[in-house]
Parts: C-alpha cells; structure tokens; sequence
C-alpha cells in the first residue's frame, strides 16, 4: 500500500477506447484520478 501523500510509481494502462496511457504523460498537466471497476454482477 501507498502511503497517502506519496508519489505514485510509474504506469501505463488502456483507457475505454484501448489507447495507452502513461501516468507520465499526464503529470503536470491534468489531476488524475485512477479507479478500479469491478465488473458487475461479480462477487469482488
């Protein structure tokens, strides 16, 4: 777990239109927000 206040490592991820994204790329220029979306309907 990450301490609250710490800078989040380095990632890259798929956004809803399968584009790559990199935290990197998003520094200093936008607030990000990252959630984790349970599909519906599973038990998580």
């Amino acid at each position: 777990m990450i301490a609250e206040g710490t800078k989040a490592p380095g990632f890259t991820l798929k956004d809803h239109l399968g584009r790559e994204i990199s935290l990197d790329s998003l520094t200093g220029k936008h607030h990000v927000m990252l959630l984790f979306y349970p599909l519906d309907f599973t038990p998580t």
